[in-house]
């Protein structure tokens, strides 16, 4: 594992432990973050220390593979929710932070990480996908596009189905665009139902430098 300076550099990926840990320090500044996503390193953590990131295998989703399923179907098809794209950014960044996650005693969206993506969502580089209901913000994610490959971060939903009503308008709108894959990071079963899916961290190194 590296420990980073004030240098902005990144190691090779393949120096990553198995459980993916690549680096840790360094700070959050846009053109370190910038850097990351372009070599297929991501961060997590909880505390004020930057933890760096990039698994083998990546969870990633193909824009075709997409599953919908009937009952989201049904949600779509009564306009439950109205979807809109980066209209409320800081609010989707701070919902995800204030999201109770299972398992987890606090978030990694600290401070310093909402700050660093509401900036880069004003150079145009993070983009929010959001859900309304009865215009009140009920669901959405944020994530990073770059390239043809965008890189999902977090979601939130406070009604049943906003979030994956968001994820899927979004799903079919970067298709749409030319996107061809959509980085998940790391498993939940919850991504897996909509179609995401594993591969090895070369072959995801290979779409970074082909489309990113």
């Amino acid at each position: 594992m590296h420990i980073l300076s004030s240098t902005i550099w990144f190691p090779p990926i393949e120096d990553a432990l198995e459980d993916g840990l690549l680096a840790i320090g360094g700070d959050l500044s846009s053109e370190r973050l910038i850097l990351a996503y372009q070599k297929g390193i991501f961060p997590w953590y909880e505390g004020e220390t930057p933890l760096w990131w990039s698994p083998d295998p990546r969870f990633v989703l193909f824009p075709e593979h997409l599953v919908i399923s009937k009952s989201m179907h049904q949600v779509i098809k009564k306009n439950l929710f109205e979807y809109r794209t980066n209209t409320a950014f800081a609010k989707v960044i701070k919902q995800c932070k204030n999201q109770p996650r299972i398992g987890q005693d606090g978030t990694w969206i600290t401070d310093a990480v909402e700050s660093a993506y509401n900036e880069l969502h004003l150079k145009g580089i993070a983009h929010s996908a959001e859900a309304w209901q009865n215009n009140q913000l009920v669901g959405g994610l944020y994530g990073i596009k770059m390239g043809k490959l965008f890189f999902g971060e977090s979601m939130f939903s406070k009604v049943s189905n906003a979030s994956k009503f968001a994820f899927i308008q979004l799903v079919n709108q970067l298709k749409m665009e030319g996107i061809v894959l959509i980085d998940c990071q790391v498993y939940t079963s919850h991504l897996e139902s909509l179609g995401a899916t594993m591969i090895s961290r070369d072959n995801f190194k290979n779409f970074l430098t082909k489309y990113g």
